[in-house]
């Protein structure tokens, strides 16, 4: 069985794209969140990312993906 690095916080959670419920990467979390500096509506990025827009203002507001990980742990 090939073995995972995955990011987590302090207490030793998983974080970000490496959380087990994650439908999101980092990678697309940094784009939503520059997209809304840039001007984007909520609703334009809950479209294009076929998230709510309820989700797109969490995201923008760090009330989620808020986390990043702090060291990395190995998931056999």
């Amino acid at each position: 069985m090939a073995k995972r690095i995955v990011g987590v916080n302090e207490r030793g959670l998983r974080v970000g794209q490496d959380h087990q419920r994650a439908k999101l990467s980092d990678a697309a979390v940094e784009m939503i969140r520059k997209l809304h500096e840039e001007g984007m509506s909520y609703s334009m990025i809950a479209v294009k990312f076929e998230i709510s827009r309820m989700q797109a203002w969490r995201i923008c507001n760090y009330r989620e993906r808020g986390q990043s990980a702090t060291r990395f742990r190995t998931l056999a």
